[in-house]
Formats: structure tokens, C-alpha cells, sequence
């Protein structure tokens, strides 16, 4: 006991810098799960969250006879899954890419460049992508003098979630990367003067070492982008649909937010809820199934 407290004596300095990240999801993540229990109550706010009437799963039952929910619900899916399925895979082709290049400024630089888009808000990056696909816009200036009239990108369904989903790849894919190339950076040189000794070539090297040193990381990666499944991207779709695009892009964050704008806080608790058990369970049966396929080895917990 006494060799502990001194241990942790000695290291003050470091558990005192706990103190920010700690404040921060105390605040901002833990408190407000007390007012999780709006979903199952009759809220008013005049009774406040204490005196409003516990109503049992009547807000949740309210969700889902709910025709905008279930819209909502089926959008985010198929963005979310989109997205996924899309742009999961580009932040490792990137990552093996620039892992290929030897000229170090130039790797350097296409590293820099694309992991910049991260940074950039979707206030920004809306606005200068509803002027590149506005019926104005230089895009559509081309579009006219090939064939011969605009096309409709922001106010078609397919163009717009092409639209979205590219855009969403192209703002992630390089700060996706990062964690890849540290990944690659801590494979044993020695593997590659091995595999090179026995006639390996490039792309023998990289399906053959490369790839199974990345799984680890690809598998720990995956599991966290499935327990955000349901997080289709708020920011990016708020700031860029309109009316002519809401039956594809009204996702589960946009119909929260119009629950609150008519303040049914309850309802609008009941979405956010399910939304979060939906990610938990996810989470769980994704780590739960690589442990399984990988006997133990692969997985968070």
C-alpha cells in the first residue's frame, strides 16, 4: 500500500494533466446521461425532469408508429452504411500508398495535403460545395457545353448522396490514414529483406506481411466505426440537404432536432436513446464476433 501511494506520489505531475480530460467527460458526457430519463417520462417543462409523470416505453412506442422515424431510420442506415463500406477501406489504400513512396518530402507532402480537409468545418466545406454543384456552378458550366444543359446535383436523389458520400471520404481520408501509417511504420524491416531474398515482389510483400501486421489495427478501427453506424454525419448533412433531397437525407440527428424545435424533448430522448443501444449492441456483437473468428486474438476487450 505504501510502495503504491509513493508511486503515485512520484508521477503527481501526470495524474494532475487527468484533471482536463477527466473534467471534460464528466461534463460534457457522463452528467447529461441523468437526463436520459426523459425518454420514459411524460415531460413538461413546467414540471421539470423530477416532477414530470413516468409514462413506461410510451415515447419509445410514439417512435416507432412513427412514419418520419422510420424514413429517418432507413436513411441512416443505408448512409451510414454507405459510408462504411465506401470509406472505410480508402484511408487503408492511402496509407499503403504513401507507405509505398520513397521520396520522403513528396510522401511528407501528399500526407500534409490530405489529412487538411479534417480540419475544416461543414460550414465551410457546404458552402464551397453547394457553389461547385450549383446549376451555375463550374461543374455544370461544363456539363452545358458537353451535353448541352446543367445537371441537377444538389436536387437529385443519387446525385446527392453520391455527393455526400464522396464528399464525406474526401474530408476523412487522410486523417483516417495516420493511424495506418504509424501502424505500417512499426513493421519489421527485416520482413521485407526476407520476403525480397526469397523472390518477393511488391505486391507479394504487401498481401503477405503488410496487410496481416495491419489486421490488429483494422479490426480495433472497425469496431469503433461500427458503434458510430448509426452516426450518418449531422454536420455534413444538416449544412448541404434541402427539401428536394429530404426523403434520402433526413437521417435520425435531423429528426431529433425537429423534436426539439416542437419541444418533445421526450420523443426526441426516446431517438437518441435507441440510437445509442443500437451502437452498444453493435459494438458488442462486432468485438464478440472477431474474437471468435480470430480465436481470441483480435478485438478490443
Amino acid at each position: 500500500m505504501i510502495n503504491t501511494v509513493k508511486y503515485y506520489w512520484n508521477h503527481k505531475c501526470l495524474l494532475l494533466m487527468l484533471i482536463i480530460p477527466f473534467t471534460f467527460f464528466l461534463v460534457f458526457k457522463y452528467l447529461p446521461m441523468g437526463g436520459l430519463v426523459i425518454a420514459f417520462k411524460d415531460f413538461s417543462m413546467k414540471s421539470g425532469i423530477i416532477g414530470s409523470h413516468w409514462n413506461g416505453l410510451d415515447n419509445f412506442h410514439r417512435l416507432f408508429i412513427n412514419s418520419s422515424f422510420i424514413k429517418a431510420l432507413r436513411n441512416t442506415v443505408v448512409i451510414s452504411f454507405l459510408k462504411l463500406s465506401i470509406g472505410f477501406c480508402c484511408p487503408i489504400l492511402l496509407a499503403l500508398l504513401i507507405n509505398e513512396v520513397r521520396l520522403n518530402m513528396y510522401k511528407r507532402f501528399v500526407q500534409s495535403i490530405s489529412f487538411i480537409p479534417h480540419f475544416f468545418s461543414w460550414v465551410t466545406l457546404s458552402g464551397i460545395f453547394l457553389m461547385i454543384f450549383s446549376t451555375d456552378g463550374p461543374l455544370n458550366v461544363l456539363a452545358v457545353n458537353i451535353y448541352g444543359k446543367p445537371i441537377s446535383f444538389m436536387t437529385t436523389d443519387y446525385w446527392f448522396i453520391a455527393i455526400l458520400i464522396g464528399t464525406a471520404i474526401w474530408q476523412e481520408v487522410g486523417y483516417g490514414s495516420i493511424i495506418y501509417l504509424a501502424a505500417l511504420s512499426g513493421i519489421s524491416p527485416q520482413l521485407y529483406e526476407a520476403a525480397t531474398v526469397d523472390g518477393a515482389n511488391r505486391w507479394q510483400q504487401t498481401w503477405n506481411i503488410t496487410l496481416p501486421c495491419l489486421v490488429p489495427t483494422i479490426v480495433t478501427m472497425l469496431i469503433l466505426a461500427v458503434g458510430g453506424f448509426l452516426n450518418a454525419g449531422f454536420d455534413q448533412i444538416f449544412n448541404m440537404y434541402n427539401s428536394s433531397v429530404y426523403d434520402v437525407a433526413d437521417i435520425i440527428d435531423t429528426y431529433v432536432l425537429r423534436r426539439l424545435e416542437t419541444m418533445d424533448y421526450a420523443l426526441g430522448t426516446a431517438a437518441g436513446l435507441f440510437k445509442s443501444f443500437v451502437g452498444m449492441i453493435l459494438v458488442l456483437l462486432v468485438n464478440s464476433l472477431s474474437r471468435r473468428i480470430s480465436r481470441g486474438e483480435q478485438g478490443i476487450w
